[in-house]
Order: structure tokens, then sequence, then C-alpha cells
């Protein structure tokens, strides 16, 4: 354990240098809240505490994460800018504070019974698979596998490999590939390309952030396999989804739980008059929309997933689902998958482009200039990017059966087979990967 400590916050160090101080600051304050709630009883004293571990929390994030973009909105609106300040965002402070804060509350609902062993909470907020990107792992989840002996079973150690291997497909070969190639490209200046390419190229970053951010939670949740702890799932083929609603339950599971636990439900959730249950679903995905950052844009990416779920929610009252069989039922899915992808990829532009122009211009370059003739040449101009993306998407759709049948079978190989798979996989990513490095998207928040 002080072997993994001290390795998971040299890593933090290597990525944010002093900063490893502000994660430190709130493993401490946060292991003394957490006691100090246990032996606590008074109702009033208790909130201080969980005050106390917003204030913190919350405090450090958005100072950090939201004072530049206060600062410039602020500056529309008056006669004297003020000078914008020069601050550097940690990374992960996103996933850290949260993680954090949701420890304090789990104590203060009676969940979880705090640590009294200061190492161990160290462990837990420091751990380095989920530390920069995610998952958002909780304490209820990581801190009882702490305190048992890590083993790594057969099974573990399989999976581990696996997901290793496709996390780094995902992000090396097909989200970094098409980025490059590609989706840059587009979002860099749409008015230059046809209204066609620029509905490729907002299917491509539909694709590139999935594997991209996918692709992370695969390899953190597989090193983790590898050192014997487990993680929650965190991306269960979100595309397959048949509504908006089941999307929020396949991406970012650990976020998107993580938001409905502690701010939807303690805001009422669903135990409140109907027009308050929308509105607090609404402003819940704005507020998930806003922790991606310090922009206006990831705002209306929240609010536009909050309306569609709002609606969605709205409709299923009005409509009751009815049940269809054979064919009718499975086009019908087919359509409701198509529908949800596309209101999700609409989403995406919002979240990937610099600014609304970019968002006009592709909306304009869309609906004025598609021009379909042109697929061919795109076609014959971009080989390779149009195979990462049709490869990209049939992986994706594929059913679990074929990858836990891949995983059975790395079970039962011998360990000296398994190292040969591995090493000829990095041979091979090796040969086709982009020469310029990518940083994962999830970083930034």
């Amino acid at each position: 354990m002080i072997f993994v400590t001290l390795f998971s916050l040299y890593f933090y160090y290597k990525s944010s240098g002093i900063y490893v101080l502000c994660l430190l600051l709130v493993a401490t304050s946060d292991f003394l809240l957490g006691l100090l709630l246990s032996r606590t009883h008074h109702t009033t004293a208790r909130k201080w505490c969980v005050a106390a571990s917003a204030i913190i929390n919350m405090g450090m994030l958005c100072y950090f994460k939201y004072t530049t973009l206060i600062i410039d909105t602020i500056n529309n609106f008056i006669s004297r800018p003020i000078e914008l300040w020069d601050i550097a965002l940690p990374i992960g402070i996103s996933f850290f504070t949260f993680r954090s804060l949701s420890y304090v509350i789990d104590i203060y609902r009676g969940k979880l019974q705090p640590t009294t062993n200061p190492l161990e909470y160290l462990f837990f907020l420091s751990f380095f698979p989920p530390l920069v990107a995610g998952p958002v792992v909780r304490a209820t989840e990581l801190l009882p596998q702490i305190r048992l002996r890590p083993e790594v079973s057969r099974e573990m150690f399989a999976e581990g490999l696996f997901l290793i291997m496709t996390g780094v497909f995902k992000k090396v070969v097909i989200s970094d590939y098409i980025s490059i190639n590609f989706v840059d490209r587009i979002f860099d200046a749409p008015a230059l390309y046809t209204g066609l390419e620029n509905l490729l190229g907002i299917y491509g970053y539909t694709l590139q952030i999935y594997c991209d951010f996918s692709g992370y939670s695969d390899m953190a949740i597989g090193i983790a396999l590898l050192l014997g702890f487990r993680f929650p799932i965190n991306f269960d083929s979100p595309y397959k989804s048949a509504s908006i609603t089941e999307f929020w339950r396949r991406w970012h599971i650990t976020l998107s739980t993580w938001l409905r636990d502690y701010l939807y439900i303690s805001m009422g959730g669903n135990r409140v008059p109907l027009w308050r249950n929308y509105f607090n679903l609404f402003i819940t995905m704005v507020i998930g929309g806003l922790w991606h950052g310090a922009s206006w844009l990831f705002v209306l990416w929240g609010a536009w997933h909050g309306l569609m779920l709002v609606l969605h929610k709205a409709y299923r009252k009005l409509v009751p689902a009815r049940e269809h069989r054979g064919i009718k039922a499975s086009l019908l899915h087919i359509a409701n998958v198509l529908l949800t992808f596309h209101i999700v990829a609409i989403g995406w532009v919002f979240f990937r482009a610099d600014s609304l122009t970019v968002v006009g211009e592709m909306a304009t370059q869309i609906f004025t200039q598609f021009h379909p003739e042109v697929l061919m040449q795109f076609v014959a101009g971009y080989p390779f990017v149009t195979l990462a993306i049709i490869i990209g998407y049939l992986l994706h759709y594929t059913p679990h059966d074929w990858a836990q049948s891949i995983q059975r079978t790395l079970e039962y190989t011998p360990l000296v087979a398994k190292a040969i798979i591995f090493a000829l996989f990095i041979f091979l990513v090796l040969q086709v990967r982009s020469s310029q490095v990518v940083p994962f998207i999830y970083l930034q928040f």
C-alpha cells in the first residue's frame, strides 16, 4: 500500500507538479471530516461537516476551473475589463474532488463507516489508474477492497489484459488516427468542406470521443484488475441505446450515477411534483455539462441532453410503451437506436466546437451545401479514415458475448502465450499509430 500510494503521488506530481498539494489537502481534510462525522451526533454539526467538505472541494474546483470563465463573462458587461488571471488547471481535479466529496456524504447518510487509517484514504483518493480521468470510483466500492489482501485470479488477469489491449486499440488506432487525419480538420474550418463531409466529421467525432474516453476507462479498469482491484464498468456500448435515457445509463456510468445520487436525488429527484422533477433533471444535466469545462458551450451541451431527457420522460408519460413483436419490434428498435444516436451526435457538436460560429457553419453546410455526390471522392481521398470509422463502429455494435468469449480463451492461454500475444499487439499498434501524440480528451476535465 505504501509503495503504490507513493507511486500514485509521484504519478500525479509528474502530470501536475506542485498541484499534488491540492490532492493531499483534499485527502487530509476529508479524512478528518469523516472521522469527525462518525463521532458527532448533533444534526447541525454533522451538516456543517458536509458543508465544510463541499466548500473545500467545490471551492477548489471552482477557483481552478471557472475563475477565468466568470471574469470573462463579467468583462462582456462592464466598460473596464478585469485582467484575466493566469490559472493552471490541475489534471483530474474534477474527478478526485467528486470522489472525496462523495466519501463524506456517504458517511453522513450512513452508507459508509469512515476509515481510521489515513494511508487507506490516501490510497483510495490517489490510486493512479482512475486518478486523472476516471472512472469516478467511490469509497464504498474501493475501501472494502483495500482492507482485503489484493489477489489477482486467472480470470482477473485475463480480463485486465484484454481491457488494456482494447483500450489501447480504441485510443491509439481508432481515436487518434481519425482525430488527426480528419475530425480536427473539419471542426477547425467547417466552411471549407461540404455538408456531407461535415456530417461525416460529426460521425467521426462521435466515435472519436467514445474510443478516447472508454479507451482510457478500459485501461484504468484493466490495470486495476492486474493489481487486484475491480472497478465498476464505465461504458456499456452507449451507441446501442434506444432512448436518451438508456444512453445515460450506458455512457460514463460512474459520473451519471454520481450526479443522480448526490445532485438529482438531493434536489428531490422524482419525489416532487412533475414540473419540479423535470426541472431537477434539466438542472442536473446543465451542471453535468458545466462540470466538463469552463465554457458556455458545455452548458449548452448539458442543456441539450437535459431537454432531451425531459422530452423523453414527458413522452413516456403521455404515450405508454407498447409491446411489439417480430419484424415490427426489430425495425422500431433500429429506428429508436438511430434517432438516439443522432440526438447524441448533435450534442457532440456543441461539446467539440470552439464557438457557436463553428456550430452555425456546420449546420449551414449540412442543410444548404450537402452535396452527397462527393461521397466516393471522400472515400478515395480518405481511405484509411473511412476504414477506421467503419471498423470502430462495427466493433462497437458487436455482441458482448464475442468479447467475453475472447476473454475466456485468454484466461486459459498459458502465461508465455499471453506475453507473446501482448507483445505482438503492442508491436502492431506501434506500426499503425499516428506520429503525433494526442492527449486524452478527458484530461482537460
